[in-house]
């Protein structure tokens, strides 16, 4: 792994301390809604519990019923995260409709914005783990379109038959982060493991969230998983774990580098996790809108994401679009 960077006054970093991950403030740029998604609220959290189960052992969450008149507070078995959203679905019924990986929350603001201003639509956003968005969609949700953190779920959105293969399209490719909130420096994730002072690592649950996944492939690969095993707390999704180590609650997390870059905290560092270590993070996306009039302003949507405007707004959260070289947070 490269050399520990402090997270204030890095290349695509924002000034003063990040609001909670998953949150996008009400002033936001464009007109874009943010919806709750699962265990993650993207517009009000109250409160979240750290779920320290077994990844694999997780019973699934039922599926939020996007539809619903008012979304109201939702629990989840021993992961529950309460959440309370404002108004009611009723009034955003025209609205586009996008369900995205929790890793977009950096840029999904400008994304929406990018939209909005070349199209006069409205959008909502509904932020969470790339399975749990998937199993939504499979089982109805009305989502138009779909933004995964890795390929895998958007094909099997499409072999289920509930999104236009036609319009699938590789958006990006992300980076695992090591990020602590006090600075501490550890060079690679078998220093983290062999530290005794390292109580709680925060990582996505595997068992739904590609952060995750990756975040397990590449601390086994540095013979880390073993050892840290009985200090890993598990987010509901990648924001949430990142959230988990903000608020105190864990030492480190193994994070997207998008939140890793968009946490100003002044006394945070963070390193970035050699990509070898785990399969590729390749990020896609799909219409899943079923009514022909929705289907082509979601395709709009899905062409704005991946049109240059759209890429350079990712390659400044610490994306990587497809056919570019690195990104300059790649390369520090």
């Amino acid at each position: 792994m490269d050399r520990v960077r402090p997270s204030r006054g890095r290349s695509g970093a924002r000034s003063g301390r990040g609001p909670h991950p998953g949150h996008v403030p009400a002033s936001a740029r464009g007109r874009g809604r943010l919806r709750p998604a699962g265990l993650w609220g993207a517009r009000r959290v109250i409160a979240c519990a750290i779920d320290r189960s077994r990844p694999r052992a997780r019973r699934p969450r039922r599926a939020v019923t996007l539809a619903a008149v008012a979304l109201v507070a939702t629990a989840a078995a021993a992961t529950a995260c309460s959440e309370v959203a404002g108004g009611t679905v009723a009034d955003e019924e025209d609205a586009l409709l996008v369900g995205a990986a929790a890793d977009l929350r950096p840029a999904i603001d400008e994304l929406v914005e990018l939209f909005e201003n070349e199209s006069g639509e409205e959008v909502t956003v509904t932020l969470g783990s790339s399975g749990h968005l998937a199993q939504q969609i499979r089982e109805g949700a009305p989502i138009d379109v779909y933004a995964s953190a890795h390929v895998r779920y958007v094909e099997e959105v499409v072999e289920a038959g509930r999104a236009d293969p036609s319009t699938q399209a590789t958006y990006a490719y992300g980076r695992l982060a090591l990020w602590a909130p006090d600075g501490r420096e550890w060079t690679r994730l078998g220093a983290l493991a062999a530290d005794p002072d390292v109580r709680t690592v925060a990582i996505a649950n595997p068992a739904h969230a590609p952060y995750g996944q990756a975040a397990e492939q590449a601390l086994r690969a540095a013979g880390a998983w073993e050892r840290l095993e009985d200090r890993l707390a598990f987010g509901s999704n990648i924001a949430d774990a990142h959230q988990i180590a903000a608020s105190g609650n864990a030492d480190a997390a193994v994070t997207a580098l998008s939140l890793a870059l968009a946490d100003d905290d002044e006394t945070a560092g963070w390193t970035l996790v050699d990509d070898e270590r785990h399969e590729p993070l390749e990020q896609s996306l799909v219409v899943t809108a079923e009514d022909p009039d929705r289907a082509e302003r979601a395709r709009a949507f899905a062409n704005a994401m991946t049109s240059e405007h759209g890429r350079r707004i990712l390659r400044q959260h610490g994306f990587q679009p497809p056919g570019e070289g690195p990104p300059p947070a790649w390369e520090e």
